[in-house]
């Protein structure tokens, strides 16, 4: 089981927050620092509410975030869960990903996914289209994208679709990494989503969902994957989940409450407990396909928590 760190700044986290927490998974050996991207605190950002609620000091662009990380780090992976394909024009994400891979040294991973949180369109001035207009405009960035990279160098490509055109493009700069970069889709859909993932990416992610739903989800992927004629062991399975690890259950608790949940809830649908107990459901989750886990860790401030994951449990999963 392969495990990463996973961030969501639009909290309340800066740069310096970041970089903090991905020097320390690096040094504790985790497998990757992931982070959202999202320009608006969930949750708050309501009309009346003070400026607390807006997630201080304000958000972090993700790709920005990213390349800073690429040139202050040295072996973790980087990546997105998941890049918000309605805030960026897909030439231009290519080339920035692209960039970012090779400040890293081919590190860095694309989660893509079409976007759901209309209130941070609203704040910023994004468009937000349909549903129907998201996941259309989502599968077309990922043709583009990965037709971008894996065009051979003095090449060019071209793509017409309902919603971009491109022509003659020479689709550079390439990434480090050969084919290009591993992609991720994600989400909780029985459908599109996965006939996505099977299409275009190199993992399908089931973001914070209890047991059952998340292996009804791989099932789902599994049979996309089928459909489109491709090997399904070829997609690899992961799951997003809330972390929250004490050695007593007064140290859970405590996690718990720094982050505003109830300890209830964190066990059915995220990683909560002792060591024993969440290596437990690790161990569930790898019997249903999952080979990595993105830890959602949500006080940015508490580095022991990453510590204690790493030396109790970490070491029994890997």
């Amino acid at each position: 089981m392969r495990l990463t760190i996973f961030t969501e700044p639009q909290q309340g986290a800066s740069y310096e927050d970041l970089l903090r927490v991905a020097r320390h998974a690096e040094a504790c050996g985790f497998d990757g620092f992931f982070r959202s991207d999202h320009y608006l605190a969930i949750g708050g950002a309501g009309r009346g509410e003070s400026p607390a609620a807006f997630g201080l000091p304000g958000p972090t662009d993700a790709w920005a975030t990213l390349a800073g990380l690429a040139r202050e780090t040295q072996t973790i992976r980087l990546g997105t869960l998941l890049t918000c394909a309605t805030f960026r024009l897909p030439g231009p994400l290519a080339i920035t990903v692209a960039q970012v891979d090779v400040m890293s040294g081919g590190r860095v991973e694309l989660g893509l996914g079409a976007g759901w949180f209309e209130a941070e369109h609203r704040a910023y001035g994004v468009l937000f289209p349909p549903t129907g207009e998201r996941f259309g405009r989502l599968a077309e960035q990922l043709e583009i994208v990965t037709g971008l990279w894996t065009t051979p160098v003095g090449a060019t490509y071209s793509f017409r679709g309902r919603y971009y055109e491109l022509v003659d493009s020479p689709a550079l700069p390439k990434p480090v990494q050969t084919p290009r970069p591993p992609v991720i889709v994600g989400g909780k859909g029985t459908r599109r989503t996965p006939g996505l993932a099977a299409r275009f990416a190199d993992e399908f992610n089931v973001p914070f969902c209890p047991l059952e739903q998340t292996g009804t989800l791989f099932e789902a992927a599994a049979a996309a994957c089928e459909a489109a004629g491709r090997e399904p062991a070829s997609l690899r399975l992961s799951a997003a989940q809330t972390v929250c690890c004490g050695r007593t259950d007064a140290e859970v608790r405590r996690r718990a409450e720094a982050i505003g949940r109830d300890v209830d809830a964190l066990k059915a649908a995220g990683l909560c407990g002792t060591p024993t107990e969440i290596v437990d459901k690790m161990g569930q989750l790898s019997q249903i396909g999952a080979s990595r886990l993105h830890l959602q860790v949500l006080d940015l401030t508490d580095l022991d928590h990453l510590d204690l994951i790493a030396e109790q449990v970490m070491r029994q999963v890997t």
